[in-house]
């Protein structure tokens, strides 16, 4: 049987507003540029020697209807002024044979900065707590962040986060990402996401 472990991981993030609330989430994965993939939503470990790659070439391994696997961090609102927001936090580990974690969290009245510290704190204290790296929880985020990359236990930490205030009629809808991708993806490079 085989295994399905990624290989490599790209982020993404986007912003969707319409008079339908489904049609505001199809605009936000248009505006994140997955809005023809066929997602599986999954849970939060970086998988072991998974390399983190940027958007632009990520999109070139990923074909119109393919079944993708996504850490997906979602967020909506009909209401005028209201702010929202949405993020996925990553930590990674120096050791590459190890897993890391990808944090989802969205949140109403938080900034794009303390969504993402927030995310990006979760997916560190879980990769913490694996490590065993010790840590007061009543410490602030900066202070944390300082002690884990003192430790040479957490190579690499942070978030990707979409925010944007609600407007009247409208639903709008944020969302962040982390979109997985395998080896066999690579045959795929000749094929880049458009519609």
């Amino acid at each position: 049987m085989s295994r399905l472990v990624p290989d490599k991981i790209f982020l993404t993030k986007g912003v969707g507003r319409h008079k339908e609330k489904l049609a505001s989430f199809e605009m936000a994965l248009r505006d994140a540029g997955i809005q023809a993939v066929n997602y599986v939503q999954v849970s939060s470990i970086f998988p072991p020697g998974c390399k983190l790659i940027p958007k632009e070439q990520g999109l070139k391994y990923v074909r119109p209807g393919q079944i993708t696997f996504i850490v997906m961090s979602r967020n909506e609102t009909n209401e005028p002024h209201r702010l929202i927001s949405a993020s996925v936090g990553l930590a990674i580990p120096s050791d590459h044979n190890s897993y890391g974690y990808l944090s989802e969290h969205h949140a109403h009245g938080q900034t794009d900065e303390e969504c993402g510290d927030y995310a990006e704190d979760i997916a560190a204290q879980m990769l913490a707590t694996t490590l065993g790296v010790p840590f007061d929880e009543n410490t602030g985020w900066d202070e944390r962040q300082e002690l884990w990359k003192l430790s040479d236990k957490i190579v690499k930490t942070s978030h990707i986060t979409q925010s944007a205030i609600g407007q009247r009629g409208l639903w709008t809808t944020v969302l962040s990402a982390a979109v997985l991708l395998f080896a066999d993806d690579d045959e795929d490079k000749n094929s880049p996401l458009t519609a």
